[in-house]
């Protein structure tokens, strides 16, 4: 499992409850399951990238992670949902998180489909 960019520190202050959620949502993931609230998120095209919401006293949160990659699972974001307008992910998150699914692309290729000399 790969964390990308700030997502790691970004799990580390959520409460227990919600660490406790997104961690065993990551855990299905990496033994090749799904959480029960895991759903694709929109926008990705398909079920290579999903999301898991939870809440608790403090509001409610996000833990966005790929699946796509055959050896890795990679933790793309972690926040705070803020948003006032229904439950659709805000523009500016999608951004960071297709901006960490490329980072996520690049280092995969990079570190599992290196080319082994002949």
């Amino acid at each position: 499992m790969w964390w990308v960019g700030s997502s790691r520190a970004d799990l580390r202050i959520l409460s227990e409850e919600v660490r406790s959620i997104f961690g065993f949502a990551i855990y299905q993931a990496e033994l090749g399951g799904k959480h029960v609230d895991a759903k694709p998120l929109k926008g990705f095209g398909g079920a290579g990238v999903l999301e898991v919401v939870a809440g608790d006293k403090g509001g409610t949160y996000r833990a966005v992670y790929a699946v796509k990659f055959r050896l890795a699972i990679y933790v793309l974001r972690v926040f705070q949902k803020k948003s006032k307008r229904g439950s659709a992910t805000p523009q500016s998150e999608i951004e960071k998180i297709n901006r960490r699914l490329k980072d996520a692309e690049r280092h995969y290729k990079e570190t599992y489909e290196k080319k082994t000399p002949q």
